[in-house]
């Protein structure tokens, strides 16, 4: 089972990098990326070049599972977005948040992946994976900013709930 991963890059003028960025790239070079982790890095911040970018490996590859991390520079610790919303529409991610959650010191479940393209990405590629039927998870992770404190546990807590991702199958990861 392969697993897709995502990251932004910056978008404001004072960010030198994206949280989300810099975390997976730091996963990738010290190989504590599951087995068979496709990463598309550098998604520009537009609603929908990201999307195109997402669906098009989402289809290009086929995983079962797609993580989309984004930066949130407000948030104190990783953020497993339980639900994106389009006016009055919300869609709910299938995968038990509190399984991926357990053992990580760092990270809480959210159920406001907020109003910008973070959230517009997330509803997209959750409406793909509906409308198409997909067996593919969908999952979004806010990043909060690292620092010399943060970045060591965010990293175990980041590469311990994609490696249990990526272990279950679909069907098995879906909340009662």
């Amino acid at each position: 089972m392969s697993l897709l991963l995502t990251s932004f890059a910056p978008w404001k003028a004072h960010q030198n990098s994206n949280a989300s960025d810099d975390i997976v790239a730091l996963l990738q070079s010290q190989r504590r990326l599951p087995k068979n982790t496709i990463v598309v890095r550098h998604l520009p911040v537009h609603s929908q070049l990201a999307s195109c970018q997402v669906l098009s490996a989402l289809l290009k590859h086929q995983p079962s599972a797609v993580v989309c991390c984004g930066m949130a520079e407000k948030r104190g610790l990783l953020n497993l977005e339980q639900c994106a919303r389009s006016q009055s529409t919300v869609l709910k991610t299938p995968v038990d948040l509190s399984y991926l959650c357990s053992g990580t010191q760092w990270t809480t479940v959210s159920n406001d992946a907020g109003t910008y393209v973070c959230n517009d990405l997330y509803f997209q590629l959750l409406t793909y994976i509906e409308t198409h039927h997909l067996s593919t998870n969908g999952l979004f992770i806010h990043v909060p900013l690292l620092n010399a404190y943060n970045r060591e546990a965010i990293a175990y807590d980041l590469s311990l709930i994609l490696s249990k991702l990526s272990q279950l199958r679909s069907q098995l990861v879906v909340a009662d």
